[in-house]
């Protein structure tokens, strides 16, 4: 689309649906997901309900398309980190996981509701699918990445490892809102500390 002048209008106008989820996690953010309800969406995104239910069937549907716009965007940070040090192998992203949880922390917040779409996560039995299974594929592209690094090692215990080491990277993280009484730097960097030696722990000991 241009401007009467012809030249481009700049930012594109977000999709209805993307215009559905920022409203729905706005809305998280402010009443928690007991209270939020379509009809309170539809009001405060300026559309009618036909528009809502043309995308969801139902608010936990609108939840789970969150859920899964939230890690699938962390995800995409986890992927721009494991090629950022590939070279360096798995001393290089061990001594590096600081900056993939800061990432990860600053994705989260950044998102609309974003905190409050992980806390309804973990809390409903109707949505912790899309955290669980999104947790799979990050442990998946870690070990596809650490496997051929470690020849000898059984995959299935570097899968164990990688798949411990995510729950616990993402439940530290999320302990950056609930603890007021911990300095956020302070959680980061043990978080990562405890990462770091748990990964090399996995490379071969010289004598």
């Amino acid at each position: 689309m241009a401007k009467p002048n012809g030249k481009p209008s700049g930012k594109r106008k977000p999709s209805t649906r993307e215009k559905l989820l920022d409203t729905a996690g706005e809305l998280l953010a402010e009443f928690g997901i007991d209270r939020v309800t379509t009809n309170l969406i539809c009001e405060r995104a300026g559309v009618t309900p036909p528009a809502l239910y043309y995308y969801f069937a139902d608010k936990y549907e609108v939840v789970v398309a969150l859920g899964k716009r939230l890690m699938d965007r962390q995800n995409e940070a986890l992927e721009r980190w494991l090629d950022r040090h590939l070279d360096g192998g798995i001393r290089a992203y061990a001594e590096n996981t600081l900056e993939l949880l800061r990432e990860t922390a600053e994705i989260t917040e950044a998102e609309p509701g974003g905190i409050w779409i992980e806390r309804a996560l973990h809390s409903s039995p109707r949505l912790e699918h899309v955290r669980i299974e999104s947790h799979r594929y990050v442990t998946d592209k870690l070990t596809d990445v650490y496997a051929p690094m470690l020849p000898g090692y059984p995959r299935e215990r570097i899968w164990l490892r990688m798949r411990m080491l995510v729950e616990f990277g993402y439940v530290a993280t999320e302990l950056l809102h609930a603890e007021s009484g911990l300095e956020r730097e302070a959680i980061l960097a043990e978080t990562a500390q405890m990462q770091r030696l748990a990964t090399l722990e996995l490379l071969p000991r010289t004598p």
